[in-house]
């Protein structure tokens, strides 16, 4: 589907209403080309999120949970169908747009950490209230890696951390601008069992304590279960 017309990185921020839900998802579909013609990815799918809310989506490998998940970030684009982000339509906006609205109010966390390998944990943390213009960068990164417990390994580069211990940086990262909006894709995923534990817990304690609305795509019926709520996907659509 072709971009709308783009708007400003101010429109993607202005304030909202505050009785509209945090997401709003309306029709929304995915095709793609294949060899036998066109293959769906995602039926029209329509639910809503309330704000403060955790909700899990669930379903088994080649559902479409991550290309559902990546729509609600603006990171593809759908075939069909709309995606609000606290009232604004995302797809309204040029990737300009999408990507400032991405800057100011959504976190990611991936299955993969995603951190850069040229830069040590601290610098990771500190990038996102960088692109931000913050003015105490580094004081925010070191406090909220201290909170992930990590304030004795700010110097460290990503292949010289454990495998949790690079997830609790990307959660760091994820937390530190403080979102009203946080995306997790599969986030114990690339972890052993006690370490992926010891990571959702983390992930839920910020959570709280930063009162965001929390959307995570996992097939941990266990991580589901600590959700407020849970959205099945099979074959892309919503059971």
């Amino acid at each position: 589907m072709p971009d709308g017309p783009g708007l400003t990185a101010s429109a993607a921020a202005a304030p909202q209403s505050g009785t509209q839900p945090a997401i709003a998802v309306q029709g929304l579909a995915k095709r793609v080309a294949d060899a036998s013609g066109e293959l769906t990815i995602l039926h029209e799918v329509d639910f809503t999120v309330q704000k403060a809310e955790t909700l899990a989506i669930v379903g088994a490998s080649g559902s479409g949970k991550s290309t559902l998940l990546g729509l609600l970030a603006g990171l593809d684009t759908p075939s069909a169908g709309k995606v609000m982000l606290n009232g604004v339509d995302i797809y309204a906006l040029d990737e300009d747009g999408r990507a400032a609205l991405r800057k100011e109010k959504l976190g990611f966390v991936f299955q993969s950490f995603q951190l850069l390998a040229h830069l040590t944990a601290l610098e990771n943390v500190m990038l996102p209230l960088e692109l931000r213009g913050a003015h105490h960068a580094r004081e925010q990164a070191e406090s909220m890696l201290e909170r992930v417990g990590l304030s004795s390994r700010l110097k460290h580069y990503p292949k010289y951390l454990s495998g949790g211990e690079q997830q609790r940086v990307a959660l760091a990262r994820a937390f530190v601008t403080e979102p009203p909006l946080l995306f997790a894709d599969e986030p114990t995923g690339s972890l052993d069992a006690a370490t992926g534990e010891a990571v959702i817990k983390l992930m839920f304690d910020l959570n709280r304590q930063h009162g965001s609305t929390l959307v995570l795509v996992t097939h941990d019926q266990s991580m589901a279960q600590r959700c407020g709520r849970t959205i099945t996907i099979a074959a892309g659509r919503l059971v």
